[in-house]
């Protein structure tokens, strides 16, 4: 049933700011497919600045509002991407667009990814307006399993008032991540008075369509007999010296004969370094270019081993597939790549390189030894919650069939079953 009246359709608005790379949009339509799998009677409206929505296959009953791009600079500077105006200026704009998009969407269930105030506050009118006008709309937040390190979390937080606009405004946050892998309560010094609507639901864990794997790499024309490598860096503005280093390391024939690779660049590398690439790639014939695709899943799953940097999205598809891969992470403007690569390393679950250690040796190494590890299965069994998406979809579903029947809905703070 819908979450109104009986027979009404549920109305999902989803915020998701996107001012770099691919993850945050690509976990937000992971998100909102499953829910439309499980839940038909839903309508959903994603306001986000991904400059790369549209790129995307966008599920039925949904629709998105493009926000006017912002970026950060490498020093974590927020400015603005296209237009020609000032940042305060397309802030105000931004937040006008979102509250309109609140107060004639009405939607039974605001969903706000990972910034709770939105970027530079721009979220606050339309959370206002929800709750004196919807009072009965539920607000989530939805947090990745790592931020920040946890000192630069904690002080940005409190800065931002991030916690008291939690209290103020939202009925849950939802960590989509595993407290035996990082605990973000403690490491974040989670206010008590805001625990008990916090909620572990797991990584977002992935399926794979059949058949998937062995129509991609025919249509690569990949064979039997060689190994396949997937190089990948999200949306590949910083991803260039991980490309260069390992299009480098097979120039200087480094790799064995019987391996291919697929290198998605990502969209957002620029112009001259798309160029280089492409020099480098053009001189070894068993290298296939690519700027983007939106069907990531099944090239993970049709490589035998993947580089990559250390993405929420590109790990829990590691994961998900059982991959052998190794991670690069990114360690600017925020560590939360390097913390998870680091934890995973140390777990022995993926190797990983610093980007300041990595040269074309050292890499070239690392892929050589998870090829040589193919027939030994990745050891995740009981090491990591993947039931995300089933979590997340489940407590929906309770808050639709309670607001159906008028009772209220549990607060079940879900943590994995298998303790460490």
């Amino acid at each position: 049933m819908g979450f109104g009246d009986a027979g009404s359709t549920m109305r999902l608005m989803i915020y998701s700011h996107d001012t770099f790379g691919l993850g945050n949009i690509r976990r937000i339509l992971a998100l909102c497919k499953h829910l439309q799998e499980s839940c038909p009677d839903i309508s959903i409206l994603v306001v986000s600045g991904s400059p790369m929505l549209h790129s995307f296959r966008i599920p039925e009953e949904m629709d998105y509002i493009k926000l006017p791009c912002l970026k950060r600079s490498g020093s974590g500077d927020l400015k603005v991407r296209t237009l020609n105006i000032e940042l305060t200026d397309a802030v105000k704009l931004r937040s006008a667009i979102i509250r309109a998009a609140v107060e004639n969407f009405k939607p039974d269930v605001l969903l706000v990814d990972k910034k709770p105030a939105g970027l530079a506050g721009e979220l606050i009118a339309g959370l206002r307006h929800l709750k004196v006008y919807s009072p009965a709309a539920r607000i989530l937040l939805v947090l990745r399993d790592i931020l920040d390190r946890p000192e630069t979390t904690i002080n940005n937080w409190k800065r931002q008032a991030f916690y008291e606009t939690i209290e103020l405004y939202y009925d849950r946050v939802l960590i989509f991540g595993d407290p035996r892998i990082f605990d973000a309560i403690k490491e974040y010094q989670v206010p008590e008075i805001i625990q008990n609507r916090v909620s572990f639901c797991g990584y977002i864990g992935r399926k794979l369509e059949h058949g998937d794997r062995e129509n991609l790499r025919k249509k690569l024309n990949v064979s039997e007999r060689e190994k396949l490598v997937l190089v990948t860096t999200g949306g590949g503005e910083d991803g260039y010296h991980l490309i260069e280093t390992y299009l480098t390391a097979i120039q200087r024939k480094m790799q064995a004969a019987n391996v291919r690779t697929v290198v998605i660049t990502g969209p957002e590398l620029s112009a001259s370094r798309r160029e280089k690439v492409r020099e480098l790639a053009h001189a070894s014939n068993s290298v296939q270019l690519l700027e983007f695709t939106s069907q990531m899943m099944r090239y993970l799953a049709a490589a035998d081993v993947v580089v990559s940097m250390a993405g929420y999205n590109t790990v829990c598809e590691l994961l998900s597939l059982g991959k052998r891969a190794v991670l690069i992470p990114r360690v600017a403007p925020v560590e939360e790549q390097l913390i998870r690569a680091k934890l995973l390393s140390d777990r022995s679950i993926f190797p990983m390189i610093h980007p300041a250690q990595l040269n074309p040796e050292l890499l070239m190494r690392a892929v050589e030894a998870q090829l040589d590890s193919l027939d030994t299965p990745l050891a995740t069994d009981g090491v990591v919650d993947l039931n995300g998406l089933e979590y997340f979809t489940r407590m929906v579903q309770s808050w639709t069939d309670a607001n159906h029947s008028g009772s209220p809905a549990g607060m079940d703070n879900h943590t994995p079953v298998q303790q460490a």
